[in-house]
């Protein structure tokens, strides 16, 4: 992200920044998002069931019926029922975030839960599987593109880097190319991110391309609809090993020419060790941005891949 770029704004369910919103009277305090991501994001904090008006603190409520379509009731009083009230604020508030970057919610909650969320027959058994917490669906349903993740899920390297990969992209493209819709701004914007994209799929990769080829010959809106679509679908698979190492040995073909043998032989083999495990990416992906300043064009130098992310992150210290 460019330094002058302002902050990605990111929804956020309100008891991981510490608010004391939960029906205990607690919260969820995530140092993660408070401690590392609050210097990249901007957090809009949101508490589906205090927004319906339950006290703090308030009985819990769950999830019962269909795992599909449950109701949402208290769990001492099951007759007072208020899946009514939490969908009715859950479809007034999602229209309030379309500028949202990204969404991190709140794990097995009633009303947050990204997946997994306990749905309870009428024999009080939990049924296999679980569901979805009616404000997590109401927002997924609303933003199908929207990076969402769980907090929980975040504490895995791999699953917190892919989750930051995205929003930081989508923030690109809602603040770069939706404003100045163009076709050269979705032209630059796909050139930029070949190397990123390659890393995480390259066959689809190519049919992207191919959708930015008919650029000339359909609406730009249509086209600027497929080609977001698309490309969020490919950024949600988890870049592999095998794919990383191919987009570093491409991107060291453009140091050939005038990077010396030393220097390109001490490249593959950090991508080596990498590729065996025994260094984390952030290695080659060093040594390659050091040489892409010295002997690199301005295309690859502003290839994403190479900074998809702030830094101070180190998100890739860990991949």
């Amino acid at each position: 992200m460019s330094p002058h770029q302002a902050k990605p704004h990111i929804g956020i369910s309100a008891c991981l920044l510490g608010q004391e919103v939960r029906f205990n009277g607690g919260h969820k305090h995530s140092k993660y998002c408070t401690q590392q991501l609050a210097e990249h994001f901007q957090f809009e904090p949101v508490c589906p069931e205090v927004g319906i008006g339950l006290g703090i603190p308030r009985e819990p409520i769950r999830l019962v019926g269909d795992i599909t379509n449950p109701r949402a009731v208290k769990t001492h009083h099951p007759e007072e029922d208020v899946t009514a009230a939490l969908v009715e604020f859950s479809q007034h508030k999602v229209q309030q975030l379309a500028h949202l970057s990204g969404y991190i919610l709140m794990q097995k909650s009633p009303s947050c839960g990204m997946e997994r969320v306990k749905v309870y027959a009428s024999n009080g058994y939990a049924l296999p599987g679980g569901g979805v917490g009616v404000f997590a669906k109401a927002l997924m349903k609303a933003y199908p593109l929207l990076p969402v993740e769980e907090e929980g899920r975040l504490h895995d390297p791999v699953i917190r880097e892919n989750f930051i990969n995205r929003v930081f992209a989508y923030h690109e493209w809602q603040t770069t190319v939706v404003p100045h819709l163009s076709k050269q701004a979705i032209i630059q914007f796909h050139s930029r991110y070949k190397y990123l994209l390659m890393a995480h799929q390259q066959k689809e990769y190519r049919s992207l391309g191919r959708i930015v080829a008919q650029i000339a010959h359909k609406p730009l809106k249509q086209i600027a609809d497929t080609y977001i679509t698309a490309f969020m679908k490919i950024l949600s698979v988890k870049a592999s090993r095998k794919n990383h190492c191919n987009v570093l040995q491409h991107i060291l073909g453009f140091l050939k020419k005038n990077a010396s043998a030393k220097t390109k032989q001490q490249i593959l083999e950090s991508i080596e060790s990498y590729r065996s495990g025994i260094l984390p990416l952030i290695v080659p992906v060093t040594l390659i941005n050091h040489y892409v300043e010295q002997y690199g064009n301005d295309y690859i130098r502003l290839q994403t891949y190479l900074h998809p992310h702030p830094p101070s992150l180190g998100l890739r210290n860990q991949l």
